[in-house]
């Protein structure tokens, strides 16, 4: 009884394996693609496949570390550029090739001074701080002083004549300040010339002309 059993049994393991195995045959020849494949094949399949996906992450991480870079080139330049614009902008106004736009003051000089009296307002101009001055539209720059005795003034070969007019950008209340100061050269020109009228106006925007004048130098070359 028990050698029968046994017989029954083995006869249908191998039964079942006998249908698992056709089972399997016919999968195989209905699917030929990856079912036609070998676990050792699937596997090298699988890690080719793995490969190469790590292979596109880091062409794609590449990429964009590289769009990344060119942006913050591009970003970088810009910048450098618009400093330098800048930069320049601010050589040019203050060396007097291009006009200058902003606030300051306006001086009024009414009635007959020398030429040292004027020139005593823009040193004191020029120590308050001043960024650009102009006598009645002339642009003081290096070369351009006002010379002559009362009366009789010449800047820049230009005759000067009562009112006289100077203006200069800056803090308007430091330039102001510093001429109305007691003992500064508004007091000062009032103990000498008091016939001699002198307003200190404070202005929100004025402008200021560019010089004429050659700014190159002849005997100076620069120092990179």
């Amino acid at each position: 009884m028990h050698r029968s059993s046994s017989k029954i049994a083995v006869g249908l393991v191998l039964f079942v394996l006998g249908f698992l195995a056709v089972a399997q045959f016919r999968t195989q020849t209905s699917s030929p693609g990856l079912g036609a494949l070998s676990v050792a094949e699937l596997t090298e399949l699988v890690a080719n496949v793995t490969t190469r996906n790590n292979q596109l992450r880091g062409e794609v991480q590449s990429l964009q570390l590289q769009r990344d870079t060119l942006a913050n080139a591009v970003e970088r330049g810009d910048t450098s550029a618009g400093q330098i614009r800048a930069d320049l902008n601010r050589i040019l106004g203050w060396s007097g090739v291009v006009p200058v736009k902003g606030v300051g003051v306006r001086i009024t000089v009414t009635g007959l001074v020398p030429g040292d009296a004027i020139e005593l307002l823009l040193n004191e101009l020029r120590n308050a701080g001043a960024e650009a001055i102009a006598i009645s539209d002339i642009r003081i720059v290096p070369g351009i002083v006002v010379t002559g005795p009362e009366g009789s003034m010449v800047i820049a070969g230009v005759p000067l004549s009562s009112p006289i007019e100077v203006t200069a950008i800056g803090d308007s209340q430091t330039l102001a300040g510093s001429l109305s100061r007691a003992g500064g050269p508004v007091a000062q020109l009032a103990a000498r010339f008091p016939e001699v009228s002198v307003a200190v106006e404070a202005l929100d925007s004025l402008t200021i002309p560019a010089t004429n004048r050659d700014l190159a130098p002849v005997l100076g070359k620069p120092r990179l």
